[in-house]
């Protein structure tokens, strides 16, 4: 039979850090013997699309040319 979940102040507080700012992603809980063992956050950044008046391979070829030192 499954253990009823151990869970208090500390963890709620730690939780809402790691949520805290997150604009895409995940936060995943792990639980062993009822217990809070490990929190895994998974953040992702969206970018936005280059300038729609040039074409994908125009946009990459002049982010080459910038970035060259």
């Amino acid at each position: 039979m499954a253990k009823p979940l151990e869970l208090d102040d500390i963890w709620v507080d730690r939780i809402k850090q790691m949520l805290n700012g997150l604009e895409y992603g995940s936060v995943q809980i792990v639980v062993h013997d009822g217990k809070i063992a490990q929190i895994d956050k998974t953040e992702r950044k969206r970018f936005d699309s280059p300038a729609q008046s040039q074409s994908p391979l125009q946009a990459v070829k002049s982010v080459k040319q910038t970035s060259k030192a």
